[in-house]
Formats: structure tokens, C-alpha cells, sequence
């Protein structure tokens, strides 16, 4: 019988998380506060609970995940792993190509792997309320989701942009109980700043995340805290739960060996949860092409400099060594929302450094026609964010085609579209277009950060 789609039993799932930070060939660099010293502990307790920040600089490999959170990923994990046979068939290639569909959890993305156990271990600290940030929707709808299951307030930041492209991401929210407001706003100091300052900006997560942040730190009953949904160490810890099970997966159907393994990067978290487990292997001497694929008009790791910078435009955040466009980037509005970020997660960013993964950007026309081959095919419709992902394995599945090679293609399945409708109703119309960041708006965006600390990998 041809396999088209690989479960595993409840029994099965991964009890542990895995931390790429152990087994770096060099260590990370540490994030510095604004005496250029790393930043301590207890410099982060207004924004984190402790907790959260343990396991933001941890070393140690492995992380036990507590059964109450594992409980309640119970509710769609383990994720399925399909083959993508028509897709296969269609390319003519000799390539098998898995995708990791993580489409299927309650909020429709990656994004409740880590949303459900940062607001598990905020409750567990006496925190009644979180605020956050979101781009497309997708993390908003996740913390809002894990907020309701948790029993915590919620209250988010919209990219003004995506507030307006996207409706009904803002109902999903508001359906769990969260407060969502399009940022930039008026409920705090840097959005009012930023309005006097460009009354028609499309907003950036750089503006939402400071937003966030203050909405936190400004709370004199110290109830609330910050959730982020990727960059940070302990986000993408949690996400790594994606490619363990796919590793799972792969060995109980007899494949012994991964030849490419893709995701699409905005921030890193979807990447590095399909990717760090399969990096482990690569620093251990595995061939393994590892390729993380972004928006050509978001060139974060394929144009910007690995230097310190903020991860906000208030620059609230401690400095990050970090692939990054400038902390004042504001990318153009493309319908991948989940990718406009100016930064890259440090850990995903040091791996580029270290040569264990090869960066890509993508155009927008290219990746809706790949997303549309892909639902006429495979069946279910992709988050924009998603198709930067597909484009690269078919590139990768037509490659093999053209060497005569059989490879084993795995790709992260970030979450479903059927939010996102309107972008493919504009690119059935026409009224996409592709865009490449000019050179001068790349230099505009780096002459924030010409005085930071340069950041260099010993």
C-alpha cells in the first residue's frame, strides 16, 4: 500500500524539547542590555516570568515538556506527515516530497506549539494577562487561543496592514476572548510616536512588538507580561516538537535519510522547529541541504548583516546578535504578513554563520503560483507564508529531476490560507506584483544600527 500521510499514536509524541544552543560548533552570542553588558536574569523579569527566561538561556540539550502542557497539544499533536504524491507525479521528479502539515491545530498554524506552554508557564508564575504582537494573524490567533484554554486575559497588537487585509483573523481572536488592536496605536507612548511621525504607515512587527512590550512593562499591578510567538531561544525551543515528530514519522516508514530540509523564516520559528533536530544531525556529519526561505522584498538573511541590533523600533528589547534590515525597517506590505520582520531569530541566524543552513528569498507571483499548483494537487490551500516554503521544494523536486537523483524533500506545512483568501483573489486578478528592496531602502534601513556592536562568531 502507498503511504500518503504517516500517524503516530498519542504514546508517541516527544516528551522533550530539543535545544540547538548545546550543540552549536560555537557558542551564542549573549543578547547585551544598554551598557553594551550581557543582559542578566533579572533584567528580563519585567517583560518574562523567570521560568520563561531559564529556558531563554539555557544550554542544556534537552527540556522536559510538563504533562499539562503536553495534555493539551494532545488536541491536534501529534501533526500528520504526508507525502505529496500528486504534487510528485505532477513535477514528474524521482524526489519524494513529505510535508509536516501543521495546519491542523485549533488556530490553523505552527504557532500553539509555543503559545500554549509560554502561557502554561506564565499562569504557573501568578500572570494574569499577556499582550503580544502579531504580523498575519497567526500568532494572535494562537495566544489567543492558549489564553482562553489557560484562563488568562490576552490583548494584541495588530500589524495595521494585516489588520485591514485580514478581518477575520481579528474575529478568531476576538471569538477566544482577546483584545485587537491595529498597531501602530494611540494606547501607547511609541504608537503615538510613530503616528505623529508617518500618519499613513502600514505598521511592521517591530512597531507591534514595541507597543506590546510597553503595553507589559507600563503595568504597575506587575500581572501582565509579553508573549512573543518566534525569534527568542525558548519560542523556537518549544517548536522543535515539529521535527522530532517528523523524524518519528520518517523512520516508521522505512526513510533512513533526509536529503533537503526547507522552511519559510519571517521571525524562525517554524523553520527552526522542523529544522534544528535535522541540523543536530548535520553538525554530527549527516549531508543534509537545510534551507530557510524568505520574501525577496524582506531580504533579512539573504541582504542583511549579522550584527546586534533591536528586535523593536523603540528598541525595547535588549540588543540580539542577529541577521537584521534595521530595527526601522518597514518592510512593503506583501500578503506573507507572518515574514515582514525586519530581524532573524539569533539561534537560526548563528546557524546561517556557522554555515549549517543556506539562506533563499522568494518573489510573491512565484510563490502564489506554487501555492496554487500546490491546492490543485495536494488538495489543501497554503498560508502565503507557507507557499515561500512549497516554491523551494518544488525548486528542489525539479532539481533532483534534472540530476536523475532520488532525494527525500521535507518541508514544514506552516498553516492553511482559507484566512487569506483576499491575496489570492488578488493574484487570480492581476494586482500583484513582485518587489525587490532597493539598495537604497536596505541602506536607509541599515544606518540605524551603523553605531552598534558588530557581531562576529569566535
Amino acid at each position: 500500500m502507498d503511504v500518503t500521510k504517516v500517524q503516530l499514536d498519542e504514546k508517541d509524541i516527544p516528551r522533550q524539547w530539543y535545544n540547538l544552543a548545546a550543540d552549536l560548533p560555537h557558542a551564542p552570542l549573549p543578547p547585551l542590555g544598554p551598557d553594551g553588558q550581557p543582559v542578566k536574569p533579572e533584567m528580563l523579569a519585567p517583560v518574562f516570568p523567570m521560568n520563561i527566561i531559564e529556558q531563554e538561556m539555557s544550554t542544556q540539550r534537552w527540556i522536559d515538556i510538563p504533562d499539562e502542557v503536553l495534555k493539551m497539544l494532545y488536541l491536534w499533536r501529534p501533526s500528520p506527515l504526508y507525502r505529496a504524491r500528486r504534487l510528485e507525479e505532477y513535477l514528474g521528479t524521482p524526489a519524494r516530497i513529505y510535508f509536516k502539515h501543521e495546519g491542523v491545530s485549533p488556530a490553523g498554524s505552527h504557532k500553539p506549539n509555543t503559545a500554549i506552554p509560554q502561557a502554561w508557564y506564565n499562569k504557573q508564575f501568578g500572570i494574569k494577562r499577556l499582550t503580544t504582537e502579531t504580523g498575519a494573524g497567526q500568532w494572535g490567533s494562537a495566544l489567543a487561543f492558549a489564553c482562553a484554554l489557560i484562563g488568562l486575559e490576552c490583548k494584541v497588537y495588530m500589524v495595521r496592514i494585516s489588520f485591514e487585509q485580514k478581518p477575520f483573523r481579528r474575529l478568531m481572536m476576538e471569538t477566544w476572548g482577546a483584545k485587537c488592536t491595529p498597531s501602530p496605536s494611540t494606547e501607547t507612548a511609541a504608537g503615538r510616536q510613530i503616528l505623529k511621525e508617518q500618519p499613513d504607515t502600514p505598521g511592521s512587527l517591530g512597531i507591534a512588538i514595541s507597543e506590546a512590550i510597553e503595553a507589559a512593562v507600563s503595568d504597575a499591578t506587575g500581572s501582565t507580561r509579553y508573549s512573543l510567538g518566534s525569534v527568542l531561544n525558548h519560542v523556537l525551543l518549544h517548536q522543535t516538537i515539529i521535527g522530532l515528530e517528523a523524524k518519528k514519522q520518517l523512520a516508521k516508514i522505512g526513510e533512513k535519510k533526509v536529503d533537503v530540509v526547507i522552511g519559510c523564516v519571517g521571525g524562525g520559528s517554524n523553520f527552526a522547529g522542523i529544522s534544528f533536530p535535522f541540523i543536530a544531525d548535520k553538525i554530527n556529519g549527516a549531508k543534509i541541504d537545510i534551507i530557510p526561505v524568505e520574501p525577496e522584498s524582506c531580504p533579512t538573511l539573504t541582504r542583511g548583516p549579522f550584527s546586534y541590533d533591536h528586535g523593536d523600533v523603540a528598541k525595547m528589547t535588549p540588543l540580539m546578535a542577529m541577521h537584521s534590515l534595521g530595527h526601522r525597517f518597514v518592510p512593503p506590505p506583501i500578503h506573507a504578513g507572518g515574514l515582514r520582520y525586519h530581524g532573524m531569530a539569533p539561534l537560526v541566524s548563528h546557524a546561517v554563520e556557522e554555515g549549517l543552513c543556506t539562506p533563499r528569498a522568494v518573489h510573491q507571483l512565484r510563490c502564489y503560483e506554487s501555492a496554487v499548483l500546490f491546492a490543485r494537487t495536494e488538495g489543501f490551500i497554503p498560508a502565503p507564508e507557507t507557499s515561500h516554503a512549497i516554491a523551494c521544494a518544488i525548486d528542489e523536486a525539479k532539481k533532483a529531476k534534472e540530476e536523475g537523483k532520488e532525494k527525500v524533500i521535507l518541508f514544514n506545512w506552516s498553516g492553511h490560507g482559507l484566512m487569506d483568501l483576499v491575496g489570492y483573489d488578488k493574484y487570480f486578478q492581476g494586482k500583484l506584483s513582485d518587489y525587490s528592496l532597493p539598495d537604497a531602502d536596505l541602506a536607509a534601513g541599515l544606518d540605524a544600527i551603523k553605531h552598534h556592536p558588530k557581531a562576529k562568531i569566535r
